[in-house]
């Protein structure tokens, strides 16, 4: 998924006013002297997050965690944070409230009540959470700013005990964004799939959806130009999209013409359960799933090539001995414009594991997104999650909402060695933050369960760093099982951007001859 993040313009627009750009002019026919090209890397001083109405039903039960990580101070320039004319530094925020434009679930059109608790961040390092039950829980937009802007996270998690939308839902609230991939969505009589768009700006927002299914686009209808006024939230029913026969796979591009939006899609199936499937990564010629479930009872994998080339894919998985072929699965073509799918049945054999998607001829990669929809437990005991593609971490990533003895942290190095740094934070309630080194081996899925603080009360944030070797790809499961039922669900880890680089002018300013 792309990631527009105007804040990061921002942070470089206010840095230029801390350091004084200018422009050099020379005297008539003589060339100025050449800047010398240097960049830094400067925290991010605003960020923003949309998290989807989290439930229809009565009987949920909804989480909000956020988070800031302790310890972003990279390149800090000394008084960029301070207010202008103001000696004194602005006082960093980090909060989610109600879309505004956001309406009840039961069509009275009342507004709906917020949070209990607005889940306010005020000091790095430490989780603050909120609780919101029933189906009139809003849709939420929020920002943070200053110290409290770099890597905040908020997650979502639901339990929905009963009803067509049992299940555990778990979903990192994300970045308004202008492109957004969905593999795995489906307009099958016994899915109810909706689109999330939320719509987080002062500015009202217009979105397109596109289906593609096995044959190509699905011939569709009120779907291009989508109004999402300023501060609303939109659910799109996609089965109401389309005549065409009811299709088990379905690939959905958002996009938007104007504006920005935070995109999900709720899934709710009538035997398997529900849960949110999250967008791809952006689309690439290597694909990394990373963080299936060592007890996993089914997993499909569908894959979606966007371009105008077939791509022919190597499959691989990885466990914690290495990378193997899954049997009969070690190849797969996907068709330019369409949707392909494949089960993979016994595919974890009891250790947890990683898919990793590669080009047949690396001299020609082919660009796609892909994702799986992974099965725990069997007949009315089953419980669905998806796992998208995840990108690498290049600096941090995080994430929230991790409790004791419920939380397994997947990482996984398609290509060499790794060593990763991770850190459990306080407890929202108590508890001493610890951090640990990991060596993850080059194509192995190493899954970690013993990460939670001493002294835990409540619940707790994983911060993964890279601290040397290949990229890491990382995935966290939280398993809360009721009733007989395994309820789970995957959150893949995505590089925060809490830093940014920037360009900054070094000039020769001698006196010209």
């Amino acid at each position: 998924m792309k990631r527009t993040t105007l804040s990061l313009i921002a942070g470089a627009t206010a840095l230029a006013a801390v350091t004084g750009f200018a422009a050099l002019t020379a005297p008539e026919g003589t060339a100025a002297p050449e800047a010398t090209k240097a960049t830094t890397r400067l925290p991010v001083e605003r960020v923003g997050l949309a998290c989807p109405v989290p439930s229809s039903s009565e009987v949920a039960e909804t989480v909000y965690t956020s988070y800031t990580p302790a310890g972003t101070d990279t390149g800090k320039t000394p008084g960029a944070d301070k207010g202008k004319g103001n000696d004194k530094a602005e006082k960093p925020t980090a909060l989610l409230k109600p879309a505004t434009g956001a309406t009840a679930s039961d069509g009275t059109g009342k507004k709906p009540p917020a949070p209990k608790a607005p889940a306010t961040v005020t000091t790095p390092g430490k989780p603050v959470t909120a609780e919101a039950n029933g189906a009139s829980v809003p849709a939420l937009t929020g920002s943070a700013t200053g110290a409290l802007a770099p890597g905040w996270t908020v997650q979502q998690t639901t339990v929905v005990p009963a009803g067509g939308s049992r299940g555990l839902l778990g979903l990192t609230c994300g970045a308004p964004d202008t492109d957004f991939w969905f593999p795995a969505a489906s307009t099958a009589k016994a899915r109810h799939d909706y689109v999330h768009l939320t719509n987080p700006d002062d500015t009202a927002a217009v979105a397109d959806i596109t289906l593609y299914g096995p044959e190509g686009v699905l011939k569709s209808q009120f779907t291009e130009g989508i109004p999402v006024p300023a501060h609303s939230t939109v659910p799109v029913l996609l089965s109401t999209l389309t005549h065409e026969a009811a299709q088990r796979d379905v690939t959905v591009h958002v996009t938007t013409r104007s504006g920005r939006v935070g995109a999900a899609v709720g899934v709710a199936d009538d035997k398997l359960g529900s849960d949110w499937l999250s967008a791809s990564a952006d689309p690439s010629g290597s694909v990394v799933l990373p963080g299936i479930p060592a007890d996993a009872t089914s997993v499909r994998l569908v894959v979606f090539a966007p371009g105008q080339d077939d791509a022919d894919l190597k499959v691989k998985l990885s466990t914690a001995n290495g990378a193997i072929v899954p049997a009969g699965a070690g190849t797969l073509h996907v068709k330019s414009g369409m949707t392909t799918s494949i089960d993979l049945p016994d595919l974890t054999r009891g250790s947890a594991a990683s898919l990793f998607l590669g080009p047949e001829n690396a001299k020609r990669p082919v660009p796609v997104v892909a994702a799986l929809q992974v099965v725990r437990g069997k007949g009315e005991k089953s419980e669905i999650a998806f796992i998208p593609a995840a990108g690498p971490i290049s600096a941090r990533a995080t994430v929230a909402d991790n409790r004791a003895k419920a939380s397994t942290l997947s990482l996984t190095a398609p290509d060499a060695d790794a060593q990763v740094k991770i850190t459990a934070s306080a407890g929202s309630g108590a508890g001493t933050p610890v951090s640990k080194t990991v060596t993850v081996r080059a194509g192995t899925t190493t899954a970690l369960t013993d990460l939670a603080p001493q002294g835990l009360k409540g619940s707790y944030a994983l911060t993964v760093e890279p601290v040397s070797g290949g990229k890491v790809h990382a995935a966290r499961t939280l398993a809360v099982p009721q009733d007989g039922v395994p309820m789970f669900t995957v959150q893949t880890l995505t590089d925060d951007r809490g830093t940014v680089e920037v360009p900054s002018a070094r000039q020769d300013l001698g006196v010209l001859d």
